[in-house]
């Protein structure tokens, strides 16, 4: 049968969801009442799905996102202030294309973690790449990458994505090292890429957890004043759910 050589063929070349197709169409007996152009067309959208797919598995790998969030499971049931609307219309991810950030600021227990994986988790979808990290975690990570040779590597990888989720931001203060990394970071990305932030910390409070403040003006002026804020207030949602 011309068939067995025609998948391997489409193996070989790499259509899995071509040749996967292929053997439904073979397998079921639907396809044979369609003509040759209506058989075509399903193989190549069902490549097209898988390639698009896969692509879409990567990227999520790649972010490592601290929640599998989604934008349709964001509660807007609880009492926290949240702005549905201000949500939809980041949903459509045009504030990644027009190089904007989003800060996500409110007390512990609300979600602010939960809300940017959200919005990551849609970037991917719409076929941006990002990349999470947690500010206690990111500045050691750039420490141990000097000492051992990825520290250009990794912030070429910062640079480089599309949207960088930097969580719990503000729970201490910076050191030295940690501001002149943190502006490197902000100036690679400005008027180039998105950023989301989240903190406990009020806005007001980031100058003076700078701490220098000449790097802390320099910083705050390339996130600041591009940015959407998403204030969130109320009672923690875990000690609700506890």
């Amino acid at each position: 049968m011309l068939s067995i050589p025609t998948l391997e063929k489409l193996k070989a070349l790499k259509l899995y969801g071509m040749a996967r197709g292929f053997e439904e169409q073979l397998a079921l007996s639907d396809y044979q009442n369609l003509t040759f152009e209506e058989r075509l067309g399903l193989l190549v959208d069902r490549e097209i799905s898988e390639r698009e797919n896969r692509h879409l598995k990567s990227r999520l790998n790649q972010a490592k996102l601290r929640h599998q969030a989604c934008m349709e499971d964001i509660d807007y049931q609880h009492p926290r202030e949240l702005d549905r609307s201000l949500l939809l219309s980041l949903s459509t991810c045009q504030w990644i294309r027009d190089h904007l950030n989003v800060f996500i600021i409110g007390p512990t227990g609300l979600g602010k973690s939960f809300i940017a994986c959200a919005l990551a988790h849609k970037a991917c979808i719409e076929g941006f790449k990002a990349l999470y990290f947690r500010a206690p975690r990111l500045f050691p990570d750039l420490v141990v990458a000097q000492g051992d040779g990825r520290y250009r590597k990794l912030m070429s990888t910062i640079a480089k994505a599309h949207l960088l989720v930097i969580d719990d931001w503000g729970l201490s203060a910076l050191s030295d090292q940690e501001r002149r990394d943190l502006l490197e970071i902000v100036e690679d990305r400005h008027g180039i890429h998105s950023t989301i932030i989240t903190s406990q910390l009020p806005i007001e409070h980031w100058h003076q957890m700078i701490g220098n403040p000449t790097l802390a003006d320099a910083i705050l002026d390339r996130l600041v004043n591009n940015a959407y804020r998403i204030n969130l207030k109320g009672e923690s949602m875990r000690k609700k759910k506890s």
